[in-house]
């Protein structure tokens, strides 16, 4: 077995795993998640080939995330998982690391040091148009505004993350709100459309960029995905026929980052 670093061709062959499994990540996830860390993403290899996979990404000097944390079927159960997990977990340093956990996980996660601290809560629905005044969409001169806006509101500096996942393409998309107090971005998934994060002051700015982001594709299920704590933007969702898909941990080994309500969606509950 060779614990390794992962290339970006092999992190779009995880991303291939990970759809398998029902993930559904987006189409062009991958060159944003690389461009976060390009360091902060593994393989276990057996007999020349990748076997499982993880990311452990430094957002900053004081803050990381683990995700596509992933081992073929055919391996499951042999220690591979949990040692390439050890090996991936030394390139956040001291850094408090915090993840997205699947239920069935959770004692495995805590038996590393990690501790609940609230969930992730997946909505699916469809959202209808409604009128956008005051919505445009965001350009590259508005970058270092988003990215502060973002970090005031999940306590985390992500710029080499945010530079990639917010820069339009074909299959991803930015919204602002004109008074610059808030955003949303949609991507393509292999099934339907993600929308995260959402960054805003109120509930009602968020369902707002939500729509107006959601139209900027044909019309397709939406995902959101939501801290535990915002009742408000689910019951929002909830009264516009949104119902839950699934839900994770979100757990913390140190010290986790201080959000703010206006952390209204987070991006992916693999990066964070």
């Amino acid at each position: 077995m060779i614990l390794r670093h992962a290339d970006l061709s092999e992190l779009e062959t995880v991303l291939d795993w990970a759809a398998a499994e029902g993930w559904n990540p987006g189409l062009a996830d991958a060159e944003a998640f690389y461009a976060a860390d390009p360091q902060g993403f593994f393989v276990a290899e057996v007999d020349g080939a990748p076997v499982a996979a993880i990311s452990v990404v430094n957002h900053d000097e004081k803050n990381a995330f683990l995700g596509l944390y992933i081992c073929k079927p055919e391996v499951r159960g042999q220690g591979i998982g949990f040692a390439l997990w050890q090996h991936a977990l030394r390139h956040a340093g001291d850094r408090g690391v915090g993840l997205d956990g699947v239920a069935a996980q959770q004692d495995n996660y805590a038996r590393s040091g990690f501790r609940r601290q609230g969930a992730s809560l997946r909505l699916t629905g469809l959202l209808s148009r409604e009128d956008d005044t005051g919505i445009v969409p965001a350009e590259h001169a508005d970058l270092e505004q988003l990215i502060a806006l973002d970090a005031r509101a999940g306590g985390v500096r992500r710029d080499a993350f945010l530079s990639r996942w917010l820069a339009p393409g074909p299959s991803r998309q930015t919204v602002r709100l004109s008074d610059g107090t808030g955003f949303a971005t949609v991507r393509q998934c292999r099934e339907g459309l993600k929308i995260g994060p959402i960054i805003a002051v109120r509930s009602d700015d968020a369902m707002r960029l939500a729509r107006a982001a959601a139209h900027r594709f044909p019309t397709a299920p939406v995902s959101i995905d939501l801290p535990e704590s915002n009742a408000m933007l689910r019951a929002r969702l909830s009264d516009c026929g949104f119902t839950p898909a699934f839900e994770t941990a979100r757990m913390y080994r140190g010290t986790a980052p201080k959000t703010t309500a206006s952390l209204q969606a987070i991006a992916t509950m693999e990066l964070g």
